[in-house]
């Protein structure tokens, strides 16, 4: 009896245990799921029924549950693997965290963060997920959501070595040696400067060049007669390019100024006469185009006393010397005067020992990679040399004369072309000989960590300038706010702020239509870097706003055309090319492609895009003008209707168009005619010198002396008002 009792309690345990398994197994999402093998309890069910009273009733269904296996889902999986952050719901904080990084310390998501920062001063449509939060904005936000907090132990950062290369000490006079003048021609535009460079070189640079005007800096070595030689800087003489007209009076010794006899003292004179006196450079007068029979060379120097440029038969230490260089008049009187001055600076350079030098400017080839015009101020350099030059570093693979020969070597003065930079650097970077690659690629880590932090400071200033002012305006609320309890204005400025959280930035993606996206693609560094100056001057954001999606060097490539259509804007690109399959990828996606050679069409074409994008404007042309001389009424039915007899002094009055009554100059109604008679007879067209009786479409009474003009409406293309200077 005992025995069956004991049977009949296995049994009812076993089903208890299957049971269980049944409704746990159902309540568990089966697809997707992997099954895990459980080893077998070592412990025998009937040792369980020994001791029954030993056994409450979840530890018999935990003696059951082994007895199956264990099904788990890939949710389970992930949740054992995922690291909980909080410990016992306190969030390490630190200063200046992000709002992502908050999320994550919390175990929340970003949304959360929005939702509870709705109730600070801080304005959403400015926060990221990379936003920085202040401290405590970070505290306010982990007790809103029933957490504690505590301050992370920060590691204290040990200062960093600076690791950055520099120039040498000064040489000893012993080792110098006699070096070649580096001389930069400055002048207005289409004077002659590269006229004149052409007719010193025997080479035909004006004929290559867009619209006669030098797009870029040209270094260039011309030979004298007598042995010697000279280095020239050719700067473009265009407004837009008087940054890279600067960069050439840093590295030069001598400034030759050229002025058109015929045009005196231009805006670019003046402006190239500033540069060589702020790099303490002397100056060489050339006065070109005396050949012409308006040329007044005495009216240039005269005029040239106001900028304070003495020549020396006025007094000064200024040679000027009347050259044509289009015919090659007086140019070797010209370089001689160039030589002379050479020889009293007594220009002289250390050719020994690490190279030093500068960036004139630099560009991409296709076949050879970023390739850079420099001039070499101190050292030799020679193949296999490794410079370091802003952020980017090079081994020398190549080097090219301004003819596109290889040379092995350039010694101080000469201008180079260097071939194996792995990165373009920019016009007027210093370049610095060091001694390894390894000692290369610390230099530029050094730079690269102090561009980051000074970055990292402007960012913070700007961030706490917006916080400040976001602050303001949230004190400016809660005052309005502060006849209600607390919980009343939290409840109010959430429902004000609340509709934020449906457009948060990171979900923004349309573009403002009053906004003109561009992409600006150059030949060379100097260019680009001139076209930016340009759209830095622009100060109508009022009118459309100016993006600049992308600039670089290089032809347009299918990136621009994907970075255009990303964003809705225009390629602009400078002495660039695009092939025939980018130009049909673009006409496929409907992208403008605008390519120039000569800077100020190039912004003509700018504004005209610019213009494309501002609305319509209304314009009203006045047509005729009359003056209410008597005013009556007629009857029409019950109705009395003001009628103005009325003279035409002006014009005509055309009843098809708009009307406006005036009176003591104040316009006080606008529209249409109701009637127009002359004589008794429906008109439509009353002329100058007759006279008319007119009612309105509103009975208004007229007045004697009132005013009725006549006027057509019609929509005029706004124009911008930006001017870039030319």
């Amino acid at each position: 009896m005992n025995r069956g009792l004991l049977l009949r309690f296995e049994n009812l345990v076993q089903l208890r245990g299957a049971c269980w398994q049944l409704r746990v197994l159902s309540s568990r999402e089966v697809f997707g799921a992997q099954w895990k093998p459980v080893q077998l309890s070592a412990r025998p069910v009937g040792s369980l029924l020994l001791h029954p009273q030993l056994w409450p009733k979840h530890r018999l269904i935990n003696a059951a549950l082994p007895q199956c296996r264990h099904l788990a889902t890939k949710e389970e999986t992930k949740k054992k693997r995922k690291k909980i952050p909080l410990t016992n719901g306190e969030v390490e904080i630190r200063p200046k965290m992000t709002v992502e990084e908050l999320a994550q310390a919390m175990g929340k998501d970003i949304d959360h963060i929005y939702e509870a920062l709705l109730y600070t001063d801080i304005n959403l449509d400015s926060v990221e997920p990379d936003s920085i939060l202040r401290e405590d904005h970070i505290k306010m936000i982990v007790q809103k959501s029933g957490m504690k907090y505590k301050s992370a132990k920060l590691k204290e950062e040990k200062e960093r070595k600076n690791t950055d290369a520099v120039k040498r000490p000064p040489a000893d006079p012993a080792v110098l040696t006699p070096r070649p003048p580096v001389v930069t021609i400055l002048g207005h535009v289409d004077h002659g400067k590269t006229t004149l460079l052409d007719s010193l070189r025997k080479t035909q640079v004006a004929s290559m060049e867009a619209g006669g005007i030098t797009q870029h800096i040209g270094a260039f070595i011309v030979h004298m007669p007598s042995g010697e030689k000279i280095t020239f800087l050719d700067t473009p003489g265009h407004a837009a390019f008087s940054a890279m007209r600067a960069r050439g009076t840093n590295v030069t010794d001598i400034v030759i100024l050229v002025v058109a006899a015929e045009d005196g003292v231009m805006e670019q004179t003046m402006e190239s006469i500033q540069h060589a006196k702020n790099a303490g450079v002397p100056l060489i007068l050339a006065i070109n185009k005396c050949d012409k029979p308006e040329a007044d060379p005495e009216r240039v120097k005269k005029e040239l006393l106001a900028h304070d440029v003495v020549c020396e038969e006025f007094g000064g230490d200024v040679q000027a010397v009347n050259i044509s260089a289009l015919k090659g008049e007086n140019l070797m009187v010209l370089a001689e005067a160039t030589v002379a001055l050479a020889e009293m600076l007594e220009l002289k350079a250390d050719a020994t020992g690490l190279v030093e030098g500068t960036i004139i400017e630099s560009r991409k080839d296709k076949g050879k990679g970023p390739l850079t015009t420099a001039i070499i101020q101190r050292g030799t350099l020679r193949k296999g040399c490794v410079l370091v030059a802003g952020k980017t570093w090079a081994k020398v693979r190549f080097l090219f004369d301004e003819n596109g020969k290889a040379v092995d070597a350039a010694s101080p003065g000469i201008p180079v072309e260097i071939m194996g930079w792995k990165e373009s650097p920019s016009a007027g970077d210093e370049i610095l000989e060091v001694e390894s690659e390894q000692r290369a690629q610390e230099v530029v880590a050094w730079r690269t960590y102090v561009e980051q932090q000074e970055k990292m400071k402007k960012d913070l200033e700007v961030i706490e300038a917006k916080q400040k002012e976001h602050r303001l305006e949230y004190e400016k609320q809660q005052q309005k706010l502060a006849h209600l309890t607390w919980r009343q204005r939290k409840a109010a400025m959430y429902r004000a702020n609340k509709h934020l959280m449906f457009s948060k930035p990171k979900e923004r993606t349309e573009m403002d239509e009053n906004t003109l996206s561009l992409i600006v693609k150059g030949d060379v560094d100097g260019s680009v870097e001139a076209i930016l100056n340009i759209l830095d001057s622009y100060d109508c954001e009022d009118e459309c706003k100016l993006d600049i999606v992308y600039f670089g060097m290089g032809d347009i490539s299918e990136n621009d055309i994907n970075l255009a259509e990303a964003f809705n804007g225009v390629i602009f690109g400078f002495s660039v090319k695009a092939n025939e399959s980018i130009k049909k990828l673009a006409d496929k996606k409907g992208i403008k492609i605008k390519l120039h050679n000569i800077i100020y069409k190039l912004v003509e074409d700018l504004k005209d895009e610019l213009n494309s994008r501002l609305p319509p404007t209304v314009v009203e042309t006045t047509i005729g003008e009359a003056s209410v001389l008597d005013t009556f009424s007629v009857t029409a039915g019950k109705n009395k209707i003001p009628v103005a007899g009325c003279r035409v002094h002006k014009g005509l009055l055309d009843r098809k168009m708009k009307f406006k009554l005036i009176r003591n100059r104040d316009v006080i109604w606008k529209g249409c005619l109701s009637s127009l008679k002359h004589h008794k007879d429906d008109v439509q067209v009353i002329k100058t010198g007759m006279d008319c009786g007119l009612s309105l479409d509103k009975n208004l009474e007229f007045s004697i002396g009132d005013e009725i003009i006549c006027y057509e409406e019609k929509e005029v293309q706004q124009t911008t008002s930006w001017d870039p200077g030319f």
